[in-house]
């Protein structure tokens, strides 16, 4: 998280540095804008102000009120100009209360605070700069805070294998400057749409880090399961025709060739994962081609 001045100061005190490992709450740096305490000031005095006219006002109120009860002494349009008065007294003092709020929150927000636990992974500013809001001051952040114990692996799963993934599937992952270690993480969170551009899926899963061995931005190589949920045949590529009315593969009845129109899965080096009308004991020719017509008898040694 980037952490930027809420008002425009100037860093009085800095606590911290990179590599400083903060709690929630602790103060990273403090500021000073000498003209928010003369806001401050003339906002307490504004409020003095106010107080004091409507004290006035009201007791004048009252006094006309309590006069009224003997008829003949105070007009009624009198005594509503006076409760008017006072109404507006009123509202005037709560317009005071309200800057003399604002000043206050102002001034807090000249202490920077961590509002998390974590590491302070870059510093931008030294003691004596010039900082404010993001584009009104500082075109960098004043720091840069990251909590390491709980981090977040992010994957861009292509639309062929979205499906088999679901919430709380674990997987494995290596980190190159780790070898030989390997970590898991179960998904915590799928988009449940897929990126019109990439044609896939983005999921998450939380990842414990408390002994600090990995850093954010480090680039996993993610080892995912992807089981499957209905039965499929695995085949070679060469068993598979890619014709321009199907795809399908050749199954061999009494020695000869019947099409059978096949979906394709998986693919893992020379195997293709199919789906189709097959059972276990099936045939397949071998080596298939466009050449080979449908019942046309074939050799025994190129089938599976």
């Amino acid at each position: 998280m980037d952490l930027y001045a809420k008002v425009s100061s100037f860093v009085k005190k800095l606590n911290v540095d990179v590599g400083s490992i903060v709690t929630k709450g602790q103060v990273l740096a403090v500021m000073e804008a000498p003209e928010i305490s003369s806001q401050q000031s003339a906002a307490a005095s504004r409020l003095q102000s106010m107080e004091a006219l409507y004290i006035a006002s009201k007791a004048n109120y009252e006094r006309l009120l309590n006069t009224s009860k003997t008829p003949g002494t105070i007009s009624p349009n009198d005594l509503d100009i006076a409760l008017a008065r006072q109404k507006s007294d009123y509202a005037q003092l709560q317009s005071a209360k309200a800057s003399l709020q604002e000043t206050a929150d102002n001034k807090s927000y000249l202490t920077i605070r961590a509002p998390f636990g974590g590491v302070i992974t870059s510093r931008n500013v030294s003691a004596g700069a010039y900082v404010g809001p993001s584009g009104k001051g500082s075109d960098m952040p004043m720091f840069t805070l990251q909590e390491q114990k709980n981090l977040r692996l992010v994957v861009s799963i292509p639309e062929a294998y979205s499906v088999f993934l679901a919430k709380q599937s674990e997987i494995s992952f290596t980190i190159k400057s780790l070898p030989g270690e390997i970590f898991k993480a179960n998904i915590q969170r799928l988009a449940g749409a897929l990126d019109n551009r990439l044609r896939s899926q983005r999921i998450e899963m939380d990842v414990r880090n408390t002994d600090h061995k990995l850093l954010p931005g480090m680039v996993a190589e993610v080892i995912i399961p992807l089981p499957s949920k209905d039965s499929s045949f695995i085949v070679p590529k060469t068993a598979i025709v890619n014709s321009n009315e199907s795809i399908y593969v050749l199954k061999v009845i009494n020695g000869r060739a019947k099409k059978e129109t096949i979906k394709r899965g998986r693919e893992k080096d020379d195997n293709v994962e199919i789906y189709g009308n097959l059972t276990p004991g099936d045939r397949i020719v071998r080596i298939a081609t466009e050449e080979i017509r449908e019942y046309a008898k074939l050799d025994s040694t190129n089938t599976l």
